[in-house]
């Protein structure tokens, strides 16, 4: 029974490392863009160097614990590629966040993780040295697992979910559920617990997506702008009441209809100047153009 139990948990583990792996290289999108803008104006190192120091004390309890070999590949790989995004955002970091970034490090990876090293080392002895980097470990975790908790907030009061990848939240959850097994089949706490509030946190998040998504199509729908009518054109007698109003016209009708108006007031002044000794030809063309209906233009 005890081999079956191994081999599950050697399964998830591997699943485990692969969705880990989608989940350690998904800040390439935002090293891209501080590397076309030269620049990490609006970014911050603190996710990468505890992510460091993350991979760096799990890989110190499972070298004590002996039989968890794949938290060892993935949190190498996490401390390669951390170690990378590190220095990258060094490199192009203005000289204020530079130094900030710096301390950091030196808090966090040479100074908490070697005082861990060397209390553990001096103190502690054989298994309760395991416990003690476990429990370590576990507070730790829930700890950056509850940091997901101010973007959470900051949806909840934007209702937007602009910086909220559904991706994202979604490979942590699986993320969590394949730990959790890892460590449940394992019978070993300090891997499984804190993954259960990894998952917690992981389906509100998706929850919050759905939601707030669907809110902000709708009000997208709600601010386009009223589509635009066509112009209508109403024709009037000589006594201004309407007799007959025309609709949905082409451009092109009436462009015809304006180049006809202008048409008869053409004819009107040449029928004036081919007979200037008849007095009766001007009031006659100007007789015909008061019975002609007048057209007006009107856009609603």
């Amino acid at each position: 029974m005890a081999g079956v139990f191994d081999h599950w948990a050697f399964a998830f583990g591997v699943l485990g490392n692969i969705v880990s792996f989608i989940v350690f290289l998904s800040p390439i999108p935002t090293f891209y863009t501080i590397y076309k803008k030269k620049s990490t104006e609006g970014y911050q190192s603190i996710p990468y160097v505890v992510a460091l120091f993350s991979s760096m004390l799990w890989i110190y309890y499972a070298i004590l614990k002996t039989n968890t070999p794949l938290l060892i590949t993935i949190n190498s790989f996490g401390v390669f590629i951390e170690t990378i995004y590190v220095g990258f955002y060094l490199f192009y970091a203005p000289k204020k966040a530079k130094v900030q970034t710096v301390k950091m490090l030196m808090l966090s990876v040479v100074g908490g993780f070697g005082a861990i090293v060397l209390v553990t080392e001096f103190l502690f002895k054989g298994v309760v040295r395991g416990q003690v980097v476990g429990w370590i470990c576990l507070i730790f975790s829930l700890c950056v697992f509850v940091a997901p908790l101010g973007i959470v907030r900051q949806v909840i009061k934007t209702k937007s979910v602009e910086y909220m990848p559904l991706l994202l939240s979604v490979f942590l959850t699986l993320s969590a559920v394949m730990w959790f097994f890892y460590g449940l089949l394992l019978k070993d706490i300090n891997i499984a617990a804190p993954n259960v509030l990894g998952f917690i946190f992981g389906i509100l998040q998706i929850v919050l997506y759905a939601i707030y998504s669907k809110k902000e199509k709708t009000i997208l729908k709600e601010q386009k702008l009223p589509e635009i009518q066509k112009p209508e054109v109403i024709v009037k007698d000589e006594n201004m009441n309407a007799t007959k109003k025309l609709t949905e016209l082409t451009q092109e009708q009436i462009i015809d209809i304006v180049k006809l108006a202008g048409l008869l007031v053409v004819t009107d002044k040449v029928q004036v100047a081919t007979c200037p000794n008849d007095t009766n030809c001007g009031v006659k063309a100007a007789t015909k153009l008061e019975n002609m209906p007048k057209l007006q233009t009107v856009a609603i």
